[in-house]
C-alpha cells in the first residue's frame, strides 16, 4: 500500500482516539492563557549579544550564528522596478521542520507541538514536532535539547514518509532553506504536555481557523502527497469505497466524508497528478523557459549602504514606511530551551494578500500558478501563488504597475477560503497575511500572462516534492485546503 493512501485516509478522518478536534481548540487556548511569557519592544543598545558591525553596519550576534541582517542591492528584468537595495535576513544553516507520525488503529497521526513563538500574534500556534535551526539543536544558545529531534537525525528510528529541502520567503530571507521531514515511527513515543497527536483531517479542520497552524507546520503538511495509482480514474464519489477495499476500514474511519461541489473538484484536482491543461512535460517546459528569460543580480553591500533605509535607536525603516521594519525584542518564556534572550525580528508595515484563482478546465479543477522573482531565490524564480503582495504597498501606484489579478482577487464574490495566517514567529514580529482561495467560473479567461500556467492540484503537489520549485507561500497556502466540508466556525465537535 502507498503512504499517498495512509496520508489520504488520515485526511478524511477527523475522529480522535486521544482528542476531539473542538478539544485541541480549548487545549490551545488554555496553554496561551497558562504560559508566563514576555515579549518587550527595546532599543538595539539593549541587544545582548548583538552588535552593528563598525565596517558594514550589519547586525550580528557575537557567536556569529543564528542569523544576521545584512544589506543587498538587487537587479532584476522582473516586475516594474529593475533596481532596489533592503535589508535582508541572512541565515545560511539549514534547520529541521519535522513532523513526527505514528499509527493507532490503522490510522496515521502527527505529533504537533503547541509553540511559543516572541513573533505570534497569539502567544502559541501549533507548530511541527521539530522545528529548529541548527545553532538551536546544536545547543550554541547552551540552552536545553529539542525534544524529539532524535526521530529525524537517526534513520534507524522509523521511515521516512516526506523528506525536502524547501525556501523560505525569498523577499525577506538570502537563499534560506530548511529540510521538510515527516517520519514515521513504530516506537512507543513519550508524549510531553505541550504535544498531542492528531489526524491530518483535523490539522486541516484547524487550518480553517485564523493562526492557530504555523508557518512551519503548514509548509511541512504542504508537502504530503494525495495522487496514488490505486486510485487512478476513481469517482471522487467512490473514493471512500475504493479506499476501503485497499485499506480496511478506511470507509468506517472517513464515514463523514461528505464533499459539496467545490470539495469534490478539489479532490479530484489532488488526484490528477499525471495530466491537465498542461502535461508535465510542457510545465518543466515553461519553468526553465521563465528561469532563462528572467535575469536576477543580487550583490552584498552592508547594511550601512541600503539605499532608502535608515537605521534609527530602535528600528531599521523605509524612508517612505512601506515594505517592512527591523526591531529588536526582549524576550522571556517558560516554554523554550532558554527561558531569556534578546534579539532582531522583522515587523511588517501591512497586512499581505496571499491567494489562488482556481477555474475547472476540461472537467477538472486548475490552480493559476505564476513564476516570481524574489531577490533570496536560489535559482531567480520559484512557483508562486497567483497573488502574493503586501497590497499597502500598491496603493499609490499605477494599476498598470500592480501586481496581476489583485484587484480581481480582492473584488471577488467567488471566495472559498480566506482565513488569516502568520509568518514564522522566530524571525517575523505579528506579520500576517490573507490567504484566500478563489472558485472562479469558466468565464475566467485561459489567457494568462506568459509568466503564469494553469495546473491541477495533483501536478502542483509533484513540484512541492522537489528542491526550489514552489515558494513558501505557494506551499503553505495549499495547506488550507481541507478535505472536509467546514461549518461556520471552522471547527467541528
Amino acid at each position: 500500500m502507498s503512504k499517498q493512501l495512509d496520508f489520504l485516509v488520515s485526511a478524511l478522518t477527523e475522529e480522535n482516539t486521544f482528542i476531539s478536534t473542538s478539544g485541541v481548540v480549548d487545549w490551545v487556548e488554555s496553554m496561551r492563557s497558562g504560559k508566563q511569557v514576555r515579549v518587550e519592544r527595546i532599543p538595539f543598545s539593549k541587544l545582548e549579544g548583538w552588535s552593528f558591525d563598525a565596517d558594514s553596519g550589519n547586525l550580528g550576534h557575537q557567536s556569529g550564528r543564528f542569523f544576521s541582517i545584512e544589506g543587498i542591492s538587487v537587479r532584476t528584468n522582473f516586475g516594474p522596478v529593475s533596481e532596489w537595495s533592503q535589508p535582508v535576513i541572512n541565515q545560511p544553516e539549514v534547520g529541521i521542520l519535522g513532523i513526527l507520525a505514528k499509527r493507532f488503529g490503522g490510522v496515521l497521526y502527527f505529533l504537533m507541538q503547541a509553540k511559543f513563538e516572541p513573533g505570534n500574534i497569539n502567544i502559541i500556534q501549533l507548530s511541527p514536532t521539530v522545528q529548529a535551526t541548527r545553532s538551536n539543536f546544536t545547543r550554541v544558545h547552551e540552552g536545553s535539547a529539542v525534544r524529539y529531534l532524535e526521530y529525524f537525525q537517526d534513520r534507524k528510528r522509523g521511515q521516512v514518509l516526506v523528506d525536502a529541502l524547501q525556501s523560505e520567503q525569498g523577499a525577506r530571507f538570502l537563499r534560506k532553506r530548511n529540510r521538510n521531514i515527516i517520519v514515521e515511527t513504530g516506537e512507543d513515543v513519550p508524549l510531553d504536555d505541550d504535544f498531542c497527536w492528531l489526524t491530518l483531517g483535523q490539522i486541516l479542520r484547524l487550518v480553517q481557523i485564523d493562526n492557530m497552524i504555523n508557518m512551519d507546520a503548514r509548509t511541512v503538511l504542504s508537502c504530503i502527497p494525495f495522487w496514488a495509482p490505486e486510485l487512478s480514474n476513481t469517482p471522487v464519489e467512490k473514493i471512500c469505497e475504493k479506499l476501503d477495499s485497499v485499506v480496511p476500514g478506511a470507509a468506517k474511519t472517513a464515514a463523514r466524508f461528505e464533499l459539496d461541489h467545490f470539495g469534490q473538484q478539489v479532490m479530484a484536482s489532488a488526484l490528477r497528478g499525471d495530466s491537465g491543461h498542461h502535461e508535465i512535460d510542457d510545465i518543466i517546459s515553461w519553468f526553465t523557459e521563465m528561469r532563462v528569460q528572467y535575469e536576477l543580480d543580487v550583490q552584498s553591500t552592508g547594511l550601512n549602504q541600503v539605499a532608502g533605509w535608515t537605521v534609527t535607536d530602535d528600528a531599521i525603516v523605509h524612508e517612505a514606511g512601506k515594505f517592512f521594519s527591523v526591531i529588536a525584542v526582549e524576550v522571556e518564556s517558560e516554554t523554550r530551551e532558554v527561558s531569556r534572550w534578546t534579539q532582531p525580528v522583522v515587523q511588517p508595515c501591512q497586512q499581505g494578500l496571499i491567494a489562488y484563482v482556481t477555474r475547472p478546465i476540461d472537467g477538472a479543477l486548475h490552480f493559476l500558478v505564476q513564476c516570481k522573482v524574489e531577490p533570496g531565490n536560489f535559482d531567480t524564480v520559484e512557483m508562486a501563488p497567483t497573488v502574493q503582495c503586501i497590497t499597502g504597498s500598491y496603493g499609490d501606484i499605477k494599476p498598470a504597475n500592480r501586481p496581476p489579478f489583485m484587484e480581481y482577487v480582492e473584488e471577488s464574490k467567488a471566495c472559498r477560503s480566506s482565513t488569516l495566517q502568520s509568518e514564522e514567529g522566530g524571525r517575523f514580529f505579528q506579520e500576517v497575511n490573507r490567504n484566500v482561495i478563489i472558485a472562479a467560473d469558466e468565464d475566467f479567461s485561459l489567457e494568462v500572462p506568459d509568466n503564469y500556467i494553469w495546473m491541477t492540484l495533483g501536478q502542483l503537489k509533484e513540484f512541492v516534492r522537489y528542491n526550489n520549485f514552489v515558494n513558501v507561500e505557494g506551499r503553505c497556502l495549499l495547506s488550507c485546503l481541507s478535505l472536509l466540508n467546514t461549518d461556520e466556525t471552522g471547527v467541528s465537535a
